[in-house]
């Protein structure tokens, strides 16, 4: 298997403008980049490591790398019942940049999440968004919206 940086550049490349696009943020893909990764990680950090190589298995090659980027596997899960939680844990993960990012209420960081969701369907099978649906608190199971699960 020969590696092929271009191409996986490319597609990360592709991926952040997309996804920048959709976040309304063409001009700012260093904070789309912030907010993607921490929403990632805080997903991470709340599902199983069997689940989170399910997800990442469906993901461009960058995304992959953005994703396990200092993953602590056996690390203990956060507990995460509600939004209210995972939008904490989110910015916990954004680190100082988190009141940039997301101001200081929580509807953006809502809608980003919501959004984010909506943009991984362009890569991440309906099967794994229902398993990852599946395994989340009961409290949380709509930061992945009904209407991705039903198309």
């Amino acid at each position: 298997m020969g590696f092929n940086f271009d191409q996986y550049t490319a597609e990360g490349n592709t991926f952040l403008n997309d996804y920048a696009k959709q976040m309304s943020m063409e001009n700012d893909k260093d904070r789309a980049g912030r907010i993607l990764t921490s929403i990632l990680y805080a997903l991470r950090d709340i599902i199983s490591p069997t689940e989170s190589l399910q997800l990442i298995a469906q993901l461009p090659m960058f995304i992959k790398a953005l994703y396990v980027n200092g993953w602590a596997i056996g690390k203990k899960k956060d507990r995460v019942k509600n939004l209210t939680d995972f939008i904490d844990l989110v910015k916990k993960q954004d680190g100082s940049a988190a009141i940039n990012d997301f101001g200081y209420n929580n509807d953006a960081a809502e809608d980003y999440i919501q959004t984010t969701f909506l943009f991984l369907k362009r890569y991440v099978s309906q099967g794994e968004l229902d398993d990852i649906r599946d395994v989340l608190p009961k409290g949380l199971k709509n930061i992945i919206p009904s209407h991705i699960i039903n198309e």
